[in-house]
């Protein structure tokens, strides 16, 4: 369903709830026997599917079969991204083939709730289960409203990464906060000409948007009927005026990430910073092998000195879609695996995943990363990092966004002007709304 004029809308205090009517909530899940029901048939073993990219799927779900008999799961492994979301709206619209549980990036389940793809699980998960996730994370999947449409599996918040020994060589602070940022990659650049501190990437909109997150946008939003957009917002230019300014000013470089180019960059430590995610020592460990142990990890430098907040670049939940005949079985197994510290460990020891569940992460990240044997507390900081998760809400639309992300910001990289960098935003702004309206959807201005 979509947000349209005219729309009947259901009387519920959440304004999610908008995006949901007709959502199946485990109503008619058989485990739940009726009066009468006969011992085989309470017994009856429920089978349950679930589509899934990341890898360890296969030994978590087989430890919960071990443990639980009455309720089977399947895992059938699905290409991630827009394939995966397609391949799913393809089955709801046809009213068979969807799976009962799905793996969903946080940025499209307001693109499959808009769908009626997702089942509202509240009330079939526990009254406490917000108090797992950091703040940021749980409005991933409940919208800034009541209904839960997933509980979160992982997570990605950002943090920096930098070369230690090439600041240990130029004398170079960690920097804290982001004038410090733009002083150190100036002073990098000009004790080394060949070298920056770190890259503007116009094909990564994911990360710039993690950037606007930690800045304190949201770049969309639900008002009564209608959705808002806010991508241009006073937040998000300031993040862009400061970027462009330092693309501008040629002391960080505008390359692309995982280009060749940049990957070549990591190695010969011409790039000595990136500002990126909790899974990135796997993509240093990948394409720049040798330079294990010279790297370490620090909190994204803060837009006021004392402040502590970071955004996510990445992450999924586990949801229920809203064809499942067994919603509940479903929610309950989704619980159990994204939040009992047998689970979790297998998340992270077979499928490298950084949880989003809060008290399982001491235990499951006991040891740093092997990429970074020199930062032993490299998990303890990163928990604290991941509380700082601020909220941000995506939109129906987040694919059309980030297309206009890599057009607009791709001339302005191209063009090295600030300002340019701005005029990126509003069209980026245009270009939503714009797409929102012509696909029906109530807008308010």
């Amino acid at each position: 369903m979509r947000l349209q004029s005219g729309i009947r809308v259901a009387a519920v205090v959440a304004a999610t709830a908008l995006l949901a009517t007709g959502c199946t909530s485990g109503d008619d899940d058989s485990t739940t026997p009726s009066a009468g029901a006969s011992t085989t048939e309470k017994a009856a073993k429920v089978d349950l599917t679930f589509w899934t990219w990341a890898p360890g799927m296969d030994e978590v779900v087989a430890a919960w079969n071990a443990a639980n008999p009455d309720i089977h799961v399947t895992v059938n492994k699905q290409d991630g991204g827009d394939p995966a979301v397609t391949k799913l709206l393809t089955a709801i619209k046809a009213g068979s083939g969807a799976p009962d549980l799905m793996q969903t990036e946080y940025q499209k389940i307001p693109t499959l709730v808009a769908a009626d793809a997702l089942a509202d699980i509240k009330g079939d998960v526990s009254d406490d289960l917000s108090s797992h996730f950091a703040d940021g994370t749980w409005q991933s999947v409940t919208l800034g409203g009541d209904a839960v449409y997933g509980i979160p599996q992982d997570s990605g918040p950002m943090e920096f990464y930098y070369r230690e020994d090439i600041f240990k060589k130029y004398d170079l602070k960690v920097p804290t906060t982001w004038a410090e940022y733009a002083d150190v990659a100036a002073e990098l650049h000009k004790k080394d000409p060949k070298a920056y501190l770190g890259t503007f990437s116009a094909t990564d909109a994911g990360w710039f948007t993690g950037l606007t997150q930690q800045a304190g946008a949201s770049w969309w939003g639900i008002d009564g009927d209608a959705w808002s957009v806010d991508i241009d917002s006073a937040a998000s230019q300031k993040v862009a005026s400061y970027w462009g300014d330092l693309v501008e000013k040629g002391v960080i470089d505008n390359k692309p990430m995982y280009t060749p180019e940049w990957n070549a960059a990591l190695n010969d430590g011409t790039q000595a910073g990136w500002v990126s995610a909790i899974w990135a020592p796997g993509v240093l460990a990948g394409n720049a092998a040798d330079t294990q142990g010279k790297w370490k990890m620090a909190p994204m430098p803060q837009w006021n000195a004392g402040d502590d907040a970071t955004g996510n670049w990445g992450g999924s939940a586990t949801s229920v879609t809203s064809q499942s005949k067994h919603a509940e079985a479903a929610a309950k197994f989704a619980e159990w695996m994204n939040t009992s510290q047998d689970a979790v460990n297998i998340l992270v020891s077979k499928g490298g995943l950084y949880p989003a569940d809060l008290p399982a992460q001491a235990q499951a990240l006991s040891e740093p990363p092997a990429f970074f044997p020199n930062q032993p507390d490299f998990y303890t900081t990163a928990t604290d990092i991941a509380k700082s998760v601020q909220p941000f809400t995506y939109g129906p639309n987040v694919n059309v966004a980030f297309s206009a992300y890599n057009d607009e910001f791709g001339k302005a990289a191209e063009s090295k002007k600030a300002a340019d960098f701005l005029t990126a935003l509003t069209a980026m702004q245009k270009t939503t709304v714009d797409d929102l309206k012509n696909s029906g959807f109530n807008v308010k201005e």
